[in-house]
């Protein structure tokens, strides 16, 4: 093809009334979509509540079972000890 009938032929297809109509309700619909967006807002997050440390460390209590000898702790988990 020579460049006298390529350009023709690019002024043909940009001036055809389906090009046209294609290209403005792709304007129209990115319009609708970006006024939407814009529009739009998150809820604002609640404010955290500052947790306060305590001085003192919390003491561990340690319970001592009587005949914890005969007893093996890992019953429940279905260990067996070898």
């Amino acid at each position: 093809m020579h460049p006298i009938n390529l350009f023709e032929l690019l002024k043909q297809v940009i001036t055809s009334w389906q090009v046209i109509a294609v290209t403005i309700a792709l304007l129209i619909f990115l319009k609708i979509v970006f006024n939407t967006a814009s529009s739009y807002r998150r809820p604002k997050a609640a404010k955290k509540l500052s947790i306060k440390k305590k001085s003192k460390p919390k003491e561990t209590v340690v319970i001592e079972n009587e005949g914890a000898e005969d007893s093996i702790p890992n019953d429940d988990l279905g260990l067996e000890e070898s």
